[in-house]
């Protein structure tokens, strides 16, 4: 039997008798981070001292945990938040509201204030917050359950003294790729060269009717463009050729623009298109000496207009051999991910070892028992830190390998090899799961505070989840001791 609904909804019912359920998600994560160590550190950054009062930092903080969390755009971000009750609840509000908290345009500020370093060490006291309670409640769960006679804490105490070296650290280096056009010299140039015309015929526009417009070629230049673009496989000869053209065009571009600045000045032109401008020029002269030079590298080469600042990072993978964004060097400790360096530019991630280090024992107290990485980490200088301070490092040794293995050796490069799997299965849930396979930010600076708010997200979630075994944990125990009591 099917019942007819109401046409007119009346009435609409609220769970809970109007109160959040504290089991809620948002709910549960709000409490693992600790906003007010977070607000006496950082609430400088958002000042009032004129003008509307600044929006609190749980409220820029939480908005951008909520973006990365749920991969949602600024505008939806803002709209979940005034739809969702326990998202207002999370970045700080008293009560619900109907009326959005704030602009969707805010967010870019947000990410602005927020820099790379911020979101760096604010991981760092969250991942110190949540060490801190499991190790709490791992203490408590064995002072109720494995009670123990002084003499045998007094025996523990010692053997703590005696190993000045705990737990593993793991690490590993990967590339975030931002949201650029995959970059070859052709295209680039005749981007250039649009973007070129749109200048020249903004400095003109004063000058309409005193003095003729110069002469572009824009028609030509683009049938040029697309007979070779529009080929399926052109030919080497043919590109080069079309890039040869190009650079001409460019040129006689620049050389009028030269003379609309002597006339006009650069008071006429945009913000956009003095910087568009400016990288054009360093383009052209790049493109220039590698065509000259029949080469296809050059330091620092621009392969974005929109983005200077993206570099090729030469990886060697089997999907993407090169990949265009900004390269990061991540360790992970008890779980947890920290960023240990984040570059534009393409480095030998070997050389971050040392710093990874001596960054884990500010955080623990005592250095590493193992440390497991490639094989590129395992140079005469990390090997000889390691050696000193009693480390092991994963990786056969240097020099030619041996004619009979040892079975144990090989064994622990086995069990080595399964246990660095972590860092790469974390880097995957970062590029499949959250945005870290596609940065859609176009600042440096913002990119940069993107990536970091990813291994913040994961670091987060991964402490609810250690909250729900917990949780299951006490479950069990209390099942276990009433079932066997």
């Amino acid at each position: 039997m099917y019942k007819k609904a109401n046409k007119k909804q009346l009435s609409f019912l609220l769970p809970f008798d109007g109160k959040l359920d504290p089991e809620n998600r948002w709910v549960k994560l709000s409490e693992i981070i600790p906003w007010d160590d977070i607000e006496e550190k950082y609430a400088e950054l958002f000042p009032a001292n004129c003008g509307m009062p600044a929006k609190p930092l749980r409220m820029a903080l939480g908005a951008l945990i909520i973006k990365e969390k749920c991969g949602f755009s600024d505008r939806e971000t803002v709209e979940q938040i005034k739809e969702n009750p326990y998202l207002q609840y999370f970045i700080g509000l008293e009560e619900f509201k109907t009326e959005a908290p704030f602009d969707s345009s805010l967010m870019v500020h947000f990410r602005k204030r927020l820099g790379v370093d911020e979101i760096i060490d604010i991981n760092e006291m969250i991942c110190r917050a949540k060490a801190e309670d499991e190790n709490k409640d791992i203490n408590d769960d064995d002072n109720d359950h494995e009670p123990q006679s002084p003499d045998s804490e007094n025996t523990t105490q010692e053997t703590d003294d005696k190993q000045s070296n705990k737990g593993t650290l793991i690490l590993d280096a990967t590339c975030a790729p931002a949201d650029i056009r995959y970059p070859t010299d052709l295209s680039l140039l005749n981007e250039a060269r649009m973007k070129l015309e749109e200048i020249i015929d903004t400095l003109h526009k004063p000058l309409r009717g005193k003095r003729p417009k110069p002469r572009t070629y824009r028609k030509v230049a683009r049938l040029e463009f697309l007979a070779v673009s529009k080929k399926r496989r052109p030919s080497k000869n043919q590109i080069r050729k079309a890039i040869g053209k190009q650079l001409g065009y460019i040129r006689r571009d620049l050389a009028a623009i030269e003379k609309l600045v002597e006339i006009v000045g650069l008071g006429a032109l945009s913000k956009r298109q003095l910087r568009n401008l400016w990288v054009i020029n360093e383009l052209y002269r790049q493109q220039e000496i590698m065509y000259k030079t029949k080469e296809h590298s050059i330091e620092d080469r621009i392969v974005s207009i929109s983005q200077p600042h993206v570099r090729p990072i030469v990886r060697g993978k089997a999907g993407a051999d090169t990949e265009f964004g900004a390269k990061v060097a991540i360790s992970l400790a008890d779980g947890y991910s920290y960023i240990e360096k984040i570059s534009w530019d393409n480095f030998n991630e070997g050389i971050t070892l040392i710093e990874s280090v001596e960054r884990f024992k500010e955080r623990f107290g005592y250095y590493p028992k193992v440390v497991l990485a490639d094989k590129i980490y395992r140079n005469r200088d990390n090997l000889k830190y390691c050696k000193k301070h009693g480390i092991r490092l994963s990786g056969p040794r240097l020099g030619r390998p041996p004619k009979v293995q040892d079975p144990q050796i090989r064994r622990q490069e086995y069990e080595d090899a399964k246990a660095r799997n972590a860092v790469e299965g974390e880097i995957g849930v970062g590029k499949r799961r959250y945005g870290l396979g596609l940065i859609m930010a176009c600042l440096q600076k913002t990119s940069e505070t993107v990536i970091a708010l990813q291994f913040m997200v994961m670091n987060l979630e991964r402490k609810v989840r250690s909250l729900f075994w917990q949780f299951f944990k006490f479950l069990f125990c209390e099942f276990y001791a009433e079932s066997f009591a």
